[in-house]
Order: structure tokens, then sequence, then C-alpha cells
């Protein structure tokens, strides 16, 4: 289903092979995986790109644990879980790779950058990785923009190579860098005292040799059974507690990472924490990002679209999902699925127009069974 990589026609020096593919998905939340299988199913191959290190969007970033009731036929699942269901629906079209595990056009923890459209009316992306692409349609599932980490807002701590603010999905020693080492958490919310708790029950060869939670006061905003939890490992010593405001950093002489934070405590005092890894988990961000460059017509920081094909001001690129608005739009799963579903056939129908546009069944099509390879 692939056509070629070729070189690069952009002028970004970053860039120096392009993948060309028929569409290109950005977002790989519920609904951008929903998209990319229904390009799939007929028959348009497609790359999907996210900002986040694994797929599933605001699901598996801001509640990946909590209880979903309103995806039609499954009565109830978590934001983890539909991100796999829907994995698992489209591997026909995001094949993973047997021996790595990994899906070859999925490409996380990327984002892009920018858009061009060509004479020809196709487009060539760029992504922040220097990754290229040469498509021929663009379908924006952005959700509310691309989520991006809370900083701690302390400019010595950007780009140092032990300043982290995800965690790895499976937590284990390959995907641990602090393993054996001292990690400070940043963080007093859900998802840090997440975090500590996934440490803590970590296969023993990932953990950190000490653990040490960062936060601005001695209160936290989390569930009471999981505050109560890293409470009680602070109170035996498994988990050290060290409350301020970073207030600067102190770097190694190579000047790569940091060795410690300066911490600004309630009675005015600085003092140096050290440390071997930094994990901030502050939450996430939505930033509409490069988005805003490119050309397309904007309503409160959503995309505006046509509600008959999700098609926006720009012939080419479609918004689906929460990132787009529309005369009597819902911000629902539901409708985001049939968003993408419309605006899969219009693009087929635009990309192909000499191909006959008839409406084809996955319980009686033999064809459609080929691409799911179940024939």
């Amino acid at each position: 289903m692939e056509r070629q990589d070729r070189q690069a026609g952009s002028t970004d020096p970053l860039i120096v092979a392009v993948i060309d593919t028929d569409t290109l998905v950005i977002g790989a939340g519920p609904v951008g995986l929903f998209q990319a299988f229904q390009l799939g199913l007929l028959g348009l191959n497609t790359h999907v790109i996210d900002a986040l290190p694994e797929a599933g969007g605001q699901c598996v970033a801001l509640y990946p644990d909590k209880p979903i009731y309103d995806v039609p036929g499954v009565p109830v699942c978590t934001g983890r879980e539909l991100a796999q269901l829907l994995l698992t629906q489209a591997r026909p079209f995001l094949p993973r790779d047997a021996t790595t595990g990994r899906i070859g056009n999925l490409h996380l923890n990327d984002q892009v950058a920018s858009i061009t459209q060509l004479a020809d009316g196709e487009f060539d992306v760029g992504t922040r990785q220097g990754q290229g692409f040469r498509c021929r349609a663009v379908f924006v599932a952005a959700g509310a923009g691309a989520f991006v980490p809370r900083t701690l807002n302390v400019a010595a701590l950007e780009g140092m190579g032990n300043v982290h603010h995800h965690l790895p999905e499976p937590l284990d020693r390959a995907s641990s860098p602090w393993a054996g080492q001292h990690l400070v958490v940043a963080g007093g919310g859900e998802e840090a005292l997440s975090t500590v708790a996934a440490l803590m029950n970590a296969p023993q060869d990932a953990r950190p040799a000490t653990v040490t939670l960062l936060h601005r006061r001695d209160q936290f905003q989390a569930e009471p059974a999981l505050e109560a939890k890293v409470r009680a490992w602070i109170a035996q010593g498994a988990v050290q507690l060290a409350l301020g405001v970073p207030s600067g950093a102190d770097l190694h002489s190579d000047g790569q990472a940091v060795s410690a934070l300066q911490i600004l405590g309630a009675d005015g005092a600085v003092r140096a924490l050290p440390l071997d890894h930094l994990l901030v988990r502050l939450g996430l961000s939505p930033k509409l990002g490069p988005l805003v460059d490119w050309g397309l017509q904007l309503d409160r920081k959503q995309v505006r679209v046509s509600a008959d094909s999700f098609q926006s001001s720009v012939t080419g690129i479609y918004a689906v999902g929460d990132i787009n608005t529309y005369p009597g739009k819902k911000r629902l799963l539901l409708c985001g699925f049939h968003e993408a579903t419309l605006a899969a056939h219009h693009a087929l129908a635009q990309l192909k127009p000499d191909q006959p546009q008839h409406l084809q069944y996955t319980t009686t099509s033999a064809l459609l069974h080929q691409r799911l390879g179940v024939a």
C-alpha cells in the first residue's frame, strides 16, 4: 500500500526524505484512529502523527483509567481500553512490525510544523522532528489542539537530557532511564501522584533508587485513596517530599543535564535539590500551535468546516472531532466517528473521481473483506 520514499522538495535542511502517502491524519486520539480505519477501508493509505508518545489522545493522556459509557456497542471501557480497541480495529491499515511491535505509519512524539499546498493540489508536510510527507489530503483530528506537557517555567531546564515529561508505557527497565538513580517527580495533582504509585509498583529493575515528590505546598489534588497511598509511602520514608517552588537549576559541566534544582521555600530560603533525573508531571495543555498558520478559517480556536463533508476552507484539508465547528456541532466521540466516516468518503470521491462510488458494507463486500484481511 505504501508509495516509496523520495528526496524532499522542501527547502528545510532538516527534512532529507519524504514519505509519499494518499492521506495524512494529524492526531492519534480516538477520532484520528477511526479516521485512519475509514480511509484504509476505502483503499486510501495513510500515516498518522501525534504529539504524544502513545496513541489515544486525551482519553489516554487525561483519563486513561476512567470509565466511558457512550461508545456505541461498548457498554463501558476506560480511555486506554478504547484506544487499544481502535488500534486493533485499524490494525490492517496500521500494522505492527512482528519483531519490534512498532507501527510503521504511526508517528508519535512528533508534531506537524508546516503544511504547504503545491500547484498540483497536493501537500508538503514537515514535522518538528524533520520528517516530511507528500500527501493528497490532510485530516486534522487534533481534539482541542496538540497536547503538550506543562513545564516548570525554569529556562535552564529546556533541552536537558535528563528532564522528562512522560511516563513510559509499559514501565520496564528498557523504558526507564532513571532505574537505580535518584528521580524527582514534580507535581501535586492526580498525574504526579499516579506517577509515584506507578514507579513504586514497577518491576524492581525499573524502579528509581530513590523517589522525591516535589510540590509547592503540602496539599495535593488527587483521589483520596491515591493520596492516602502516597502519603503512606512518605510517612514510611519510601518516598521523600520536597516543598517549594523551583527558581533555577544547576547544570553538569557539559551543560547537557541538570544536577540540581534550586527550590524557593515558604521561609524565603533557596535550597538545592540534587537529582539524577527530573520527571515533570503537571498535566497537559492543548495548544493550537502552527495550525493557526495553515490558512484555515478558524472560529474561536476551532476549524470551521462544511457539515456535509467536514472539509475546511482549504480544499483537501478536513477537520474532524473536537477541533472542528459547524452549525449544530456536538463535542461527542460518536459525532467525531460520524464526521470521520463522511470525510473519508468525500475525500475518496475527490481523489479518485473516476472510480465508481458504490457504498459497500463490511458484512457482504468481498473487497472490504480483502482489505480487512478476513477474505
